[in-house]
């Protein structure tokens, strides 16, 4: 089943990119495997597929230890609590939800020496909503330049989760916004938006996005 999946999602990427004229694997599949036991991983890693994110550290450090002879680049996707930074610096390739620079400043200072620059993302709250971590707007170009100075990261862009709209054209506009202010940035090191899910996949391929995120329609319903 999950080998099915992947094909068919890779498939509908590959739709959605030449629909909008982009380039043809412009955009990665990042698979959510959050709740997901170590088995489903295999399962997809065996079809193909090689970024995996998780929300939990706890639950992904398990899942790192099991699958420790695996090529797999892992990505911190989740809300990032201050006591949780060593470990998170240690142990991902990737990190989506970098919210302060505070949390900036510890993930770099923590990063071991031996390890290559850790991929950040800077999480932006599109839509204002109260329930979701991210800074607003207005905050990105100064926490950018922060960040950029800090010798351990290598900032690569945004990640969004904008409120769900069941409106194509509504689902468009929060990623539209979020692509054209980075894009006044002028910052040639961001290559990468993060946003788009299952329920809105066209849209944000359609507005820029270079990985999604994508757990349900891979590995089927959450416990």
């Amino acid at each position: 089943m999950i080998a099915n999946n992947l094909k068919r999602l890779i498939n509908q990427i590959s739709r959605y990119e030449y629909e909008a004229g982009r380039q043809p694997n412009s955009v990665l599949l990042l698979a959510v495997s959050k709740t997901k036991p170590a088995s489903d991983i295999i399962a997809a890693y065996q079809a193909g597929q090689r970024h995996f994110g998780e929300n939990y550290l706890q639950e992904a450090l398990q899942k790192q230890r099991l699958l420790g002879a695996f090529d797999i680049s892992w990505h911190f996707i989740g809300p990032i609590q201050s006591n949780k930074t060593k470990l998170i610096a240690q142990h991902f390739a990737w990190v989506h939800s970098v919210d302060s620079f505070k949390i900036a400043q510890r993930l770099s200072a923590q990063r071991p020496d031996g390890l290559p620059p850790l991929n950040v993302l800077i999480q932006v709250n599109i839509s204002d909503e109260t329930s979701k971590s991210g800074i607003q707007l207005a905050e990105l170009p100064e926490l950018s330049q922060r960040i950029m100075e800090l010798p351990n990261l290598r900032l690569r862009g945004v990640m969004s989760i904008p409120a769900p709209e069941v409106d194509y054209a509504n689902q468009c506009k929060p990623f539209r916004q979020l692509h054209s202010a980075v894009t006044a940035l002028n910052q040639q090191a961001f290559d990468t938006f993060s946003y788009g899910m299952s329920g809105d996949l066209k849209a944000a391929i359609h507005e820029g996005s270079t990985l999604v995120r994508i757990g349900t329609a891979l590995f089927g319903a959450r416990d």
